[in-house]
Parts: C-alpha cells; structure tokens; sequence
C-alpha cells in the first residue's frame, strides 16, 4: 500500500519546525553565555583587587596622584615571611591607553599638581602664550628664508665667505643693542607688563624689516643689522620679565617647574608653528598677506597674553586704576579688575600725566608758584603741584620722605589730577573729559584753591586707602612707582 503524501509533508514539517525550535534555543543559549562571560570577565577586570589571598599578608597601603597599591608579601607554613615576596598589589584597573598617554603629555605641560599648584590665571595665560609662540614659529620660517635668499645663498650671488661675514655682522649688531637695552633695569620689575607688550611689538617690527630685505637686497646688512638690533631687544625683555611673570603664578615653592612647564609649552607650539608654516611655504604664498596675518596674530595673542597676567603689586598704572576708582566709588578694586583696567600701551611721545620725584625747576614754573604753595606741606615730606604750562602734576619729594611718604605723594598727586580733570569738565563741555592737554588753563588761584581742597581729603582718605587695597591683597612699595632721584632739602641743613 503507498503510502499518504499528506502524513510525510505533515512529519517533514514537524521535524523542520522542531529543528528550528532547536536551533533557535541553541543559538539564544550561546548568546546568553556570551554575554555572561562578558560581564563576569568585565567585572573581574574592573574590581579592586581588594581580596588578599590567604598565602598573602597585607602590610601597608600607598597612594600616587589618586591611584592606590597595597603592598603585600607571601607566607610560609610556619608564618615566616618568604624571601623577596614583598610586592605592591594595584588597587584599580590599568589605565586605558589613552588616559596614558594623556598623563604623559600631561607632565610635560602642566605643573606637578595641577590646577592647586598654580592660580586661577594660569591657564588663560599659557593659551594666548602657546598661540603667539605658534605665530611665532610660522612667521620665522619666511624671515629667515627671506633673509638667506637677500645675501645671496639660493641664487649663489655671492661667495661663501662674503655671506658668512654678512650674517656673523647681523649677529653681532644684535648682541651690542641686547647689551645696551639691559640698562632699563628695574623698570623690568614695575613696568613689566608694558615692556614685555612693547618687546613683543618690536620683534614684529624686526621681522618686517627682515622680510623689506627681499625688495631691496643690496640693503641686506644695515636692514638686517637694524633688525637684528630691534630683536634682540625684545628678546632682553622677554628674558627679562618671564620670571617675575612665572613668580605671580606659582603657589607654593614651584616657580621652577612653572617655568619649566611654561617654555615647554611655547617651544611645542613654536615647533608645531614652524612644520606648518613649511607646509604653507612650499605653496609660495603672498609675503605680504601672509605677514599681515601672522602678526595680526601675533599681536593679538600677545596682547590678551600680558593682559591675563594678575599682579598682586601697585606700580604707577594699576595705582592709577586704584586711585581713580576709590575717588570715584569708595572702594579698591580687587586684583583681577586693576590688572584688567591696566593700560599695557601707550605711546612713546605721550608723557605720563603725573610725575614722582621731579626737580623742581620741572614743577613749578615761576617762584611765586612755589612759595604760594609750599606752606600747605609744612607737615608733609612732599609737595604736590601742577604746571599749566606742561598739563602735568608734580610731586616733589622732601629728603627726609620715607617709604609711606612717597606712597602718600603718589595718592595725593592723582588726587589732585582727578580733582583738575573733573574742574575742567564742568569748566568747558567741548573738551573731552580727563584731558589736560586742552587750551583750558588754570590761574594760580585756582590751582591754590585745587591744593587746599587736596590736601583734606588725602587726610582723610589716604588711611583708608591704604586699609582697603590691603584687603584686596595688593602690594604697594614705593619701589614700584619709580620715583625720581631728586630731593628737596632745606638750605641750612647744608
């Protein structure tokens, strides 16, 4: 008898159905050992090793930069230490390779604990370092290819000798304007922010005149002698004010590792500078536009450099800035604001509004200036005046001026500059406020008047101030404000 189709397809479709029933519970069951290995394998690999085996005594533990060991060693039978079992145990999981490699770039760039081992303005200030240093790089790479094509090397229009000379007298020149520039002394330590801005200025304006070599290359060695002269000032004074800048940052004993961080950083960037700017040179790009942009940079990066620096001392612009706002509000501004509102530039023709320690010939311009107004500081150790003929105020000094003498001089002078600028601007409103370089003048009886009321509120005000910029955490010394070498003595003394 044959037999049914329909009973074979209905147990052929049974056994396929069951196979696959099989075969998906087996593959489900794979699936779920895999995984389960794999969270038992995870978490055995990211557990503490917090179990000590049985053999093993745990002598001490120990802790480096957030990672922890305990240190172990291996018993015997008896309960004797075995020899040279003694042996850290890690505590946590190997880094992920990353984070190593993190760490160690990390070390090269950043002090030895970091972020608490340096202030808050740190970080602002290695950025805009690390830019202008980038700039930097990139723009030596065009001043020296220019100056190697001016004397001649890539086209051999001149015998190795003659160049070799060329370049050690543009070397030369550059060391004796190095060795003049260093006379400036303290005024790196006051002033520091002002000139290492101006010493920035000036390596920029000795690349500008490295690269005008190209367009007038029998020029090459007084251009390039100038050059190196205005360069290597500026190196004077970045040399000059790095540490007193590094100092302001360090916390603690560190100033060497801030140091040595810091240039590391500004050599990486200036390495990083250089491979690009030989990328962007082999194309022959436009010397002009790309000088321009490069010290647009530079400048720039160098500006928001200098102005991230907080300086805990008063020199003649933050006090200034201090002076003006307690006149204006009543209080000291903290750190942060005075170093903000300190001008870092001003121009070389533009003299300063107020004078410490002037000669008084400078002070007063007729005798009849300077006996109307001596008597006001019979109990000073200074005299405070202003020359309408110069639009300045004057601070002479008295010999027997002590350190708080001098800072009283200081605050006294700027308050007799705001009490002038602010007559002024009531006096005529087509002036700008502030400015004393106006055709508004003021008469001997004015200016007396100005003294008279000067000298109340400095009696009433200048212990005040004092109290109150020591509660900012400034540093005031009369060293800071570079007063002049002149003093009035009286004449029987002598």
């Amino acid at each position: 008898m044959a037999p049914n189709p329909m009973k074979m397809n209905t147990k052929q479709s049974a056994n396929s159905s069951t196979s696959t029933i099989a075969a998906s519970a087996a593959a489900s069951s794979q699936e779920i050992l895999v995984r389960e290995t794999l969270r038992i394998s995870a978490n055995l690999a990211s557990a503490p090793l917090l179990q000590t085996p049985s053999s093993l005594t745990m002598i001490c533990c120990e802790e480096i930069d957030g990672r922890r060991w305990k240190y172990v060693a291996e018993t015997d039978a008896s309960g004797h230490f075995k020899k040279n079992s003694f042996r850290p145990l890690s505590l946590q999981s190997p880094q992920a390779p990353l984070d190593e490699v993190l760490a160690f770039v990390r070390s090269y760039v950043v002090p030895e604990g970091f972020p608490d081992s340096v202030t808050p303005s740190y970080v602002p200030y290695m950025t805009w370092r690390a830019l202008k240093h980038f700039f930097g790089g990139a723009m030596g790479v065009f001043t020296t290819q220019t100056l190697l094509s001016s004397v001649g090397v890539s086209r051999n229009r001149a015998t190795p000798g003659a160049v070799a000379i060329n370049w050690i007298l543009k070397d030369g020149a550059g060391r004796v304007g190095k060795m003049l520039f260093a006379r400036q002394g303290k005024k790196f330590d006051y002033d520091l922010k002002q000139l290492r801005f101006a010493g920035d200025l000036l390596m920029e304006l000795g690349a500008g005149v490295e690269l005008a070599t190209s367009a007038v290359p029998h020029l090459f060695l007084p251009l390039a002698c100038a050059a190196n002269v205005v360069k290597n000032v500026a190196a004077v004074t970045s040399t000059s004010t790095r540490t007193p800048i590094y100092k302001a940052f360090a916390k603690g004993e560190n100033i060497g590792d801030v140091t040595a961080k810091g240039e590391c950083v500004g050599n990486i960037a200036d390495l990083l500078g250089t491979g690009l700017s030989i990328l962007i040179s082999k194309r022959n790009p436009s010397l002009v536009t790309t000088f321009s942009l490069l010290s647009f940079g530079y400048i720039v990066s160098s500006y928001r450099e200098v102005k991230s620096v907080v300086l805990h001392t008063l020199n003649c612009a933050r006090f200034s800035v201090a002076v003006e706002s307690f006149l204006k509000t009543g209080r000291v501004p903290t750190l942060q604001e005075g170093n903000t509102n300190e001008n870092i530039f001003s121009f070389p023709w533009r003299d300063k509004p107020v004078v410490l320690g002037s000669r008084v010939k400078e002070a007063f311009q007729d005798p009849s200036a300077y006996i109307a107004i001596e008597p006001l500081f019979d109990r000073e150790k200074y005299i405070v005046t202003y020359n309408p003929l110069k639009h300045k105020v004057y601070a002479v000094l008295k010999d027997q001026a002590k350190s708080d003498d001098i800072l009283k001089a200081a605050f006294h002078a700027h308050v007799l500059f705001s009490l002038l600028n602010s007559n002024k601007s009531k006096t005529s409103s087509l002036k700008e406020s502030g400015d004393l370089n106006s055709n508004v003048t003021h008469t001997t009886a004015d200016i007396e008047a100005c003294m008279a009321d000067t000298c109340k509120i400095v009696t009433n005000s200048y212990g005040l101030f004092k109290n109150k910029a020591k509660e900012q955490g400034w540093t005031m010394s009369e060293s800071l404000l570079n007063p002049g070498r002149a003093r009035l003595y009286p004449p029987d003394n002598r």
